[in-house]
């Protein structure tokens, strides 16, 4: 088990950010073993028929046999959601001692795969070649695997994000880390994460908390090592939704004809988190009359609202997301008099079917 001491301070400065790079760490676990979730096979069975000749021997022995990563490539995000380049640069700086230290105790007590042997070197120039080559290979897959997907991964982990922050103003830390994972529990101010293979105490002492949610993740995933401060990422909610192997192609005429023209047109806007009065000044109508349009759509979950200071920000759900989507591209006119425009179909998904774990053995092909 490993805990986290947490003050009144540390609970104050909680957190919680997104990371395009740890998403990208987590998602070999799911690339290298399919059986952690089978929600994610679609996805899976995407990127590997796209993967090429990318070092696959490499990117595998990054996950080790107990599936802990090294800590030095999940650095915490200094900002809400930092840019995946701008969290590899920080990966890219490690020192050398710090890259040899992380990958041995990522990998304890099992030796180092023969991808990673340069980690065991004494001098320092083959473990920053060791570890320039792991950045520009995350690169290219972060490019391939996670990108094309992330603006959808976003908004789920956005949503997530917001269900929390209810949690804790509704019941406090206790209901925020109860309704977590099973396997924590908030107890006398300390945070307790059962089922670890590692057994440590952390004492925050004013570092706070960085919360981040997961797509790729199947439980609570602390630092491996005690001395880094106090993180935790954890399942997020909604992921479900994102990888519909078989989601029906919706026609955009079927769609204004389910919503009707004007709730079709608002629902095609809020790719981005807009106020009300600027998604009425964007249609050039009251904002009264958006105003009933959201109500709808929020109360069918295809809209989500979140306070910023004095304005309530909408933004589609997940569910709202795969609905435009998923429509196809031809043009109506709405009863605001303005054209309805959905984007189109993304194309369609690689039909490798395998469903056997990835080693750390020759690329996939």
């Amino acid at each position: 088990m490993i805990s986290f001491v947490l003050g009144v301070e540390d609970l104050a400065d909680t957190r919680f950010a997104l990371s395009p790079l740890h998403e990208t760490l987590f998602s070999l676990r799911v690339l290298q073993d399919p059986g952690l979730s089978a929600l994610h096979l679609p996805w899976r069975r995407s990127v590997l028929g796209r993967l090429g000749t990318l070092d696959t021997g490499l990117l595998m022995s990054l996950v080790a046999q107990r599936r802990t990563l090294p800590d030095f490539l999940t650095p915490n995000p200094t900002s809400f959601a930092p840019a995946f380049e701008e969290e590899l640069s920080v990966v890219r700086q490690a020192s050398c001692a710090r890259v040899r230290h992380d990958l041995l105790l990522a990998h304890a007590p099992d030796p180092v795969p023969e991808a990673l042997r340069d980690a065991t070197a004494a001098e320092d120039a083959p473990v920053a070649r060791l570890r320039d080559a792991i950045c520009d290979l995350l690169r290219q897959y972060w490019e391939v695997a996670i990108k094309p997907v992330w603006p959808q991964m976003r908004l789920v982990l956005e949503a997530d994000m917001t269900y929390r922050a209810r949690q804790l103003a509704l019941g406090g830390a206790r209901l925020l880390f109860a309704d977590m994972h099973p396997n924590l529990r908030w107890q006398g101010g300390e945070l307790y994460i059962r089922k670890m293979i590692s057994r440590h105490r952390v004492a925050a002492s004013g570092r706070g908390l960085l919360l981040l949610p997961s797509v790729f993740a199947h439980k609570p995933a602390p630092p491996v090592s005690p001395d880094e401060p106090p993180s935790l990422v954890y399942p997020s909610r909604g992921v479900a939704t994102l990888w519909g192997s078989e989601m029906p192609t919706v026609d955009a005429t079927a769609l204004v004809s389910l919503l009707g023209s004007s709730r079709a047109r608002l629902l095609s806007l809020l790719e981005e988190p807009l106020p009300t009065v600027e998604l009425a000044r964007r249609l050039r109508v009251t904002p009264s009359a958006v105003s009933q349009h959201l109500r709808v759509l929020h109360s069918t979950g295809l809209v989500t609202r979140t306070r910023d200071g004095r304005h309530v920000l909408y933004r589609r759900s997940a569910l709202g997301d795969q609905l435009t989507t998923t429509a196809t591209e031809p043009r109506t006119h709405d009863s605001w008099g303005s054209a309805v425009r959905l984007r189109p179909t993304p194309p369609g998904r690689a039909t490798i079917h395998s469903t056997k774990p990835l080693t750390g053995s020759p690329p996939v092909r």
